[in-house]
């Protein structure tokens, strides 16, 4: 229906450009008329189209706003299409895996080492839902500017290797490495904190592998506090690495992608990182991968 609605717009727009060049045509013949019998009719005439020429270009500033916006709503409308696609999957994935988990300890004679083994893989499964969930929910908590910075003195260097530790705990190895100063300490919410690099290890790991090392990091520099996450995956193309941090936005086509998502990750990250003052950049890591660097200031 949108682009249904575009075609419209286009083609009445086109129409109102021919139009009014038509009829300037034709005043301009007038012109040359009347301008031999009244000096006088020739100079409003003259004035007539000087009007015209500034309603004219008003008119094509006008299509070339209204343009831009359209193509902004026909992406955010395949962005929110593949958000549903992507949802819709992500939802029904660990809901079918749980029920199967349970069927099976239900239905079969198991050792208690296998029982255990599916109870593992059915709370992981809830943990990653919850972890969806969330972001859906912050996502709209941040749209409707209802998420509340809590302010509070964090040491940063802390919390990114407790972060560090709870993933490895989860993936049974040492995949999360942390490394910087120590006791660097910014004025900040914890919970937001948290969520930025929560999501930037889950991004790395989804996209690099368990067996590539992703490193977290913090480093001081003047007034400012530089931390971020570097992984070893297969890197983000420079023409997709503004676009990466727009709600909805993932690369590819939703049908025929494998790595599960919502798109809302990396656009939780940037408008959390902008609560805080600071800002977020996805650069080149080396000598591979992705490499999402923060900017925060630092509390003296």
């Amino acid at each position: 229906m949108k682009r249904r609605t575009a075609l419209i717009f286009y083609i009445l727009s086109v129409y109102v450009f021919v139009q009014f060049i038509w009829w300037g045509f034709h005043l301009i013949e007038l012109t040359r008329e009347v301008s031999m019998e009244s000096e006088q009719v020739s100079k409003r005439v003259v004035m007539i189209i000087g009007e015209g020429a500034v309603f004219l270009l008003l008119l094509v500033i006008g299509i070339w706003q209204i343009h831009r916006a359209i193509g902004k709503e026909l992406k955010l409308s395949e962005r929110q299409n593949n958000f549903l696609l992507s949802v819709t999957h992500e939802l029904k994935t660990p809901l079918a895996a749980n029920k199967l988990y349970l069927q099976t300890i239900g239905k079969r004679d198991l050792t208690k080492e296998q029982q255990n083994d599916l109870l593992k893989k059915a709370l992981e499964e809830n943990t990653r839902l919850e972890r969806m969930i969330d972001n859906i929910l912050n996502a709209s908590r941040l749209e409707n500017n209802v998420l509340k910075l809590e302010k509070e003195s964090i040491n940063l260097s802390e919390l990114m290797t407790q972060v560090a530790q709870r993933f490895n705990a989860f993936l049974e190895k040492e995949t999360v490495q942390f490394e910087g100063e120590k006791d660097l300490i910014v004025i900040g919410d914890k919970f937001m904190l948290e969520t930025i690099f929560n999501n930037l290890v889950e991004n790395a790991i989804k996209y690099a592998g368990t067996e590539e090392t992703v490193l977290l990091y913090t480093r001081k520099n003047g007034t400012t506090i530089e931390c971020g996450v570097k992984d070893q995956g297969t890197g983000i193309s420079k023409e997709h690495r503004e676009d990466i941090f727009k709600k909805f936005f993932r690369v590819g086509n939703e049908e025929i992608r494998t790595q599960k998502g919502s798109g809302l990750g990396l656009f939780i990250v940037s408008q959390l990182v902008l609560m805080h003052g600071g800002k977020v950049e996805c650069l080149d890591n080396q000598p591979k991968g992705t490499h999402f660097k923060i900017t925060l200031k630092h509390d003296q």
